[in-house]
């Protein structure tokens, strides 16, 4: 019994050990690309050229971020960003939740029908050229409208949501429904607050995807420079950097200062990025608690 004992434990340290090595090498995985982007934005931009720089600055510096001030729109394009980010979050997280409610309900009668519909948009799809020309004929060109409706409905967040509130017990709302409650009434009294989690899972998600996204920008407000956003602006800057370093004349204020001062492209990069990253990675503690449970909860019910 001692032996068996000895044994065990014997099995469970070293099971222990194996687990905490396989854990740290993936701590270290993960951080260090991240590390290193931040120590390359930090170091002077010069030195950076020499390489041999890994989580550590060697010559620190602010003047890579200040590079980057000297673009211009990017302060809209900052604006813009955060304003898309809100709105379409908010209103992306509102219609989601409302349109699985209505799945969710067993007394919908085209319940079955809707779903498979909705459905299908995920594997079909009519493809960039006659989803231009939708836009263009919707009026939603150099429009903001067009950074948020069309993306207002997903069909993966629909999904999610619904599994969740399969999971709810129904005799709450029944009872509110004797009681003289509206649908609405039961959506936002009951329903809401019961769905948090999965509901800050797809406000990130929805957050995420608007945060990074500039392409729309690309096809619809590129020639509408109060429309602009930060990825867009910041895509040009690394567009720039990447044929050569020069800045466009258009793009910032130049002075004879400015001009003399030599930039390295990989620095501007690293900077971007961590501009780029660093909103998100601000927003994820908030929401990291109801996350796991939100995915759990919502990928495992059908």
């Amino acid at each position: 019994m001692a032996a068996n004992r000895a044994l065990k434990t014997k099995n469970d340290r070293i099971f222990d050990a194996l687990n905490y090595t396989f854990l740290t090498v993936v701590m270290v995985v993960t951080l260090y690309p991240f590390l290193n982007v931040l120590a390359i934005s930090l170091n002077e931009s010069t030195d950076t050229v020499r390489g041999g720089i890994y989580i550590w600055p060697r010559e620190f510096t602010f003047s890579n971020y200040l590079e980057i001030t000297k673009y211009d729109h990017l302060v809209t394009g900052f604006i813009n960003s955060v304003l898309r980010t809100v709105i379409g979050t908010v209103l992306g997280v509102f219609v989601q939740a409302m349109v699985a409610y209505t799945l969710s309900r067993a007394d919908f009668q085209g319940r079955k029908f809707v779903s498979t519909f909705i459905v299908l948009t995920m594997y079909f799809s009519g493809g960039l050229i006659p989803g231009y020309m939708l836009i263009r004929d919707l009026g939603m060109m150099n429009s903001f409208w067009v950074y948020i409706l069309p993306g207002l409905v997903s069909a993966f967040n629909i999904i999610i949501i619904r599994s969740f509130m399969d999971g709810l017990p129904f005799s709450p709302q029944e009872s509110a429904k004797m009681d003289g409650a509206n649908d609405f009434t039961i959506f936002y009294r009951i329903i809401l607050p019961l769905c948090k989690p999965v509901l800050a899972t797809i406000a990130l998600f929805i957050a995420v995807g608007q945060w990074n996204s500039w392409f729309d920008t690309y096809l619809y407000n590129s020639m509408n420079e109060s429309l602009t956003t930060l990825q867009y602006e910041l895509m040009k800057i690394l567009e720039n950097t990447s044929m050569g370093g020069n800045m466009d004349a258009n793009q910032m204020r130049p002075n004879a200062e400015q001009q003399s001062n030599m930039v390295s492209p990989e620095s501007i990069k690293m900077a971007i990025t961590m501009v780029t990253v660093l909103p998100i990675i601000m927003v994820y503690p908030f929401v990291q608690r109801y996350f796991i449970q939100g995915m759990t909860l919502g990928a495992v019910k059908q």
